[in-house]
């Protein structure tokens, strides 16, 4: 089966003069970033292949997220993913090489939020609330499809396994980046406090802590 990692871009500024499609990350964007990034790697969910947007906001979040990530990540940017409509963001999604096994797609809002719910109507109960409830910005949905091939992703044919947001993140240290692990280790021997076969995060090892840094807002 597939993992779609549907992540919204991070946290970005409004200078003045500038288009839409050249807005750079905040400050707290750029904290942002990197730290879903590491946590994606420390729950075992690193991608093989990412398709982004072309505006600056989303290639500033891929430029911070992939270091993090502990390997190598191809990725292709596609501009029909800018501020698109949630059919277009899937058709691009079907087009995915299918060599891919896990696919990263950094967008935007309100596709994002609009087309995770289309695609896994159903999952983990607290993960469909939080998502339910607001997709921020550096939101990540993480979504089991029920199909062996990308072109076959079609909508409520998928699971939300997790979503998570800086803010519910704890802050770790890992490499000099801050982090935390939140999400499910998808396939690993069964836990005592989740389903068969799932690991849920109270079973996950926590990294040495270091020191905290601001939340940021």
């Amino acid at each position: 089966m597939k993992r779609l990692l549907l992540l919204r871009h991070a946290k970005s500024a409004w200078p003045d003069g500038i288009d839409d499609h050249d807005r750079p990350l905040s400050d707290r964007g750029r904290r942002d970033a990197p730290r879903i990034g590491a946590c994606i790697a420390a729950a075992g969910l690193r991608p093989d292949f990412a398709l982004v947007s072309s505006a600056r906001r989303t290639q500033e979040t891929w430029a911070l997220v992939a270091p993090a990530l502990g390997g190598p990540c191809p990725s292709l940017v596609v501009p029909s993913i800018y501020e698109a409509e949630p059919a277009t963001i899937l058709a691009a999604i079907q087009d995915a090489p299918e060599e891919s096994e896990t696919l990263l797609v950094i967008g935007h809002n309100p596709g994002f939020e609009a087309l995770a719910a289309l695609l896994a109507p159903q999952g983990d109960p607290d993960a469909l609330t939080r998502m339910k409830t607001k997709y921020p910005t550096a939101g990540l949905a993480v979504i089991e499809c029920n199909s062996p091939r990308w072109a076959d992703v079609t909508p409520g044919a998928g699971r939300l396994e997790a979503f998570v947001a800086p803010k519910t993140l704890p802050y770790q240290k890992i490499d000099g980046r801050a982090c935390g692990i939140p999400l499910i280790r998808p396939f690993g021997p069964p836990s005592p406090h989740g389903g068969e076969g799932k690991r849920d995060v109270r079973d996950l090892p926590l990294l040495p802590s270091g020191e905290k840094v601001p939340a940021g807002g």
